[in-house]
């Protein structure tokens, strides 16, 4: 068998770097899959987002440019194989998170050529600011997919982490930005799942004002 040709610099690392990101399949999230037998991982999470962005992009609050946008959620979470996945109700591992995942961002695209590095550095960094567009719709999905894990698993998640109504709702809240229907769809379902018993109920709570 004759021997591959020798891989350029420039794919070599291209390579690296794709080697390295399987890692992300063996980032265990807190959502369980909708079917409830286990939890997913975070390259089911992004490949999932990814293409609710795709379906619900006439949704989006402003015009977006929809392969940006699908390009952050293919690589926002890949800093969790080193950072881990932070969960969303857990205010102790937020303390260091950014600094976790800013330090992920830097090793994990660094593997890249220059310029491609530059490239998902920069769109990690959009969409962590959460300040464009693209990146505000970007985060109304991202919100939304762990919503509907949740309330097609009745709450099992919420319930076995002490999550409550009030919790839920001030997550889903950012969705607004960058979609304000998906917002009032989110909404309505923490009220079905309060209603339905698979979240605990904040008293007072239908009186407050939303976004």
């Amino acid at each position: 068998m004759d021997n591959p040709p020798a891989m350029s610099e420039r794919l070599e690392r291209q390579i690296r770097f794709l080697v390295e990101i399987d890692r992300l399949k063996a980032i265990q999230r807190r959502s369980l899959l909708i079917d409830g037998r286990r939890r997913e991982n975070s390259a089911e999470h992004s490949w999932h987002i990814a293409v609710m962005a795709l379906v619900l992009a006439e949704y989006a609050e402003a015009p977006v440019d929809l392969c940006r946008v699908l390009k952050m959620l293919l690589v926002h979470d890949i800093v969790e194989i080193d950072a881990g996945d932070t969960y969303a109700y857990d205010p102790s591992g937020k303390v260091d998170q950014a600094e976790r995942e800013a330090a992920a961002a830097e090793r994990i695209f660094g593997l890249l050529p220059a310029d491609q590095a530059a490239e998902l550095q920069a769109l990690w960094q959009e969409f962590d600011a959460g300040e464009t567009a693209e990146a505000k719709f970007a985060h109304a999905v991202d919100r939304l997919m762990p919503l509907l894990h949740n309330f097609h698993t009745e709450g099992e998640s919420w319930q076995a982490h002490g999550v409550d109504q009030g919790q839920v709702e001030q997550r889903v809240s950012a969705i607004a930005a960058g979609s304000r229907r998906l917002w009032e769809y989110a909404d309505a379902l923490v009220r079905r799942a309060v209603e339905a018993g698979y979240l605990q109920a904040v008293p007072g709570n239908a009186d407050q004002t939303h976004p």
